[in-house]
């Protein structure tokens, strides 16, 4: 039979004007990217049709061959990338992962120490409306009152007080380097388990500006699609011991049948996350975001913890505007072609839905290749933009400024 022709359905259309966004404004969510055209052809290649629970050579269905040789590239590329014993890379997101990954570790009910939402920890984390805080019993720690960096004589107190079976490490809006080292030390003098997420960072550990937390943790979860510039999906590492246990939490007890096209994207991004370019990618990344944060504090924004020492940073918007919350300030920037989210602030007086802060990533205007000449003309729209948030405008002459820049660093010609 002939195929229907969808050529002109109206999500091409959207798709194109998705596209338009991506290459015409400022792309600062710090959990977002620009995957390759490379993982973008993978991800949208024939190995979307097959079906194929289980895992390589142990399939449930036939004519898995060729699958079978991409999943085990893709597991060999992120166990290499990390210094890691095993690898799974089914999960469909960095939520599927943390999730499968408490079950290889735990049983249900069971104490588990993980960092605070509301100090840059994650749903995943033990947040009463995750199911990782229905089925666990999650007790939080957080940063300082002080420097508001990682408090890692509370987790040691905590630790030993509430004797946990398991130790999270990561966050999703933390600014300073997470030394995994300390974090095994308490997990061990306690008898507990230690996991690292490292969804954020994961492609700052392979370009070696982050620490690796693979030797220390038992187990690693990450996502590909933020600063590993992957496609959208979730990896677990971990040591020999756990490997049958994660993969079973994996499969059958998660997830059904991988989607294949999606890890052998991932395979494509391991590659290119092992070459010496990446690595230099990664630093750029770095350097971005602390030149960045710099000109932020010369407009008047506070930072959360004084600075940044990844690829994001955290702006309590108090100081420079008392009223200005993070959902106005959000939605301002938008119409000035300026994306990122609100976000809170350690100690927030303001809901998750209003917030007093703001987060700010550098990874995706870095693989489009801006560097520290572009923050500070970043830095400057932002500021004029919340300025003059009330000025239809100054809004749209900062768009158009905003266009400009982008039009010399296009990632999707």
């Amino acid at each position: 039979m002939p195929w229907p022709d969808s050529s002109k359905d109206e999500i091409f259309s959207r798709i194109a004007a998705e596209r338009l966004r991506q290459n015409t404004t400022l792309q600062l969510i710090a959990s977002e990217n620009f995957a390759s055209p490379q993982v973008l052809a993978a991800t949208g290649s024939v190995l979307t049709n097959k079906y194929s629970e289980g895992y390589p050579g142990r399939r449930y269905y036939g004519g898995n061959q060729v699958i079978d040789e991409v999943e085990e590239l893709a597991r060999t590329r992120a166990a290499d990338l990390f210094a890691a014993d095993h690898a799974n890379v089914q999960p469909h997101s960095g939520a599927n992962a943390n999730m499968s990954a408490y079950d290889a570790l735990l049983e249900p009910g069971a104490k588990v120490l993980g960092m605070s939402l509301d100090h840059g920890g994650h749903l995943t984390h033990g947040s009463p409306v995750n199911a990782s805080g229905k089925l666990y019993d999650f007790v939080g720690y957080g940063v300082t009152p002080g420097d508001e960096m990682l408090d890692y004589q509370q987790v040691e107190e905590l630790a030993h007080r509430h004797r946990p079976r398991l130790i999270v490490a990561g966050a999703t809006a933390y600014p300073r380097v997470i030394d995994p080292v300390p974090f095994r030390e308490i997990a061990e003098s306690v008898g507990a388990r230690f996991l690292f997420d490292a969804a954020h960072v994961a492609g700052l550990i392979a370009g070696r500006v982050h620490p690796n937390p693979a030797p220390s943790a038992d187990v690693v979860t990450f996502t590909t699609h933020k600063t590993l510039r992957g496609p959208r999906g979730g990896a677990i590492l971990c040591t020999s011991e756990l490997a049958r246990d994660v993969d079973r939490a994996v499969f059958p007890g998660a997830q059904g049948g991988p989607l294949e096209h999606v890890i052998a994207a991932k395979a494509v991004a391991f590659a290119e996350a092992a070459t010496p370019e990446f690595s230099a990618y990664a630093a750029a990344v770095v350097a971005n975001a602390r030149c960045l944060a710099e000109c932020l504090a010369a407009e008047g924004f506070r930072l959360v913890s004084g600075g940044t020492d990844n690829h994001l940073m955290l702006i309590d918007l108090r100081h420079f505007d008392a009223e200005l919350t993070g959902k106005q300030a959000q939605s301002s920037l938008d119409l000035a072609g300026i994306t990122l989210n609100k976000n809170t602030i350690p100690n927030d007086p303001r809901s998750p839905f209003v917030t007093s802060g703001l987060r700010i990533g550098t990874a995706a205007v870095t693989t489009a290749g801006m560097g520290t000449g572009e923050m500070p003309l970043i830095a400057s729209a932002i500021g004029r933009t919340l300025r003059e948030r009330d000025n239809s405008e100054v809004l749209r002459r900062i768009r158009g400024e905003v266009r400009e820049l982008c039009a010399e660093f296009t990632p999707y010609s």
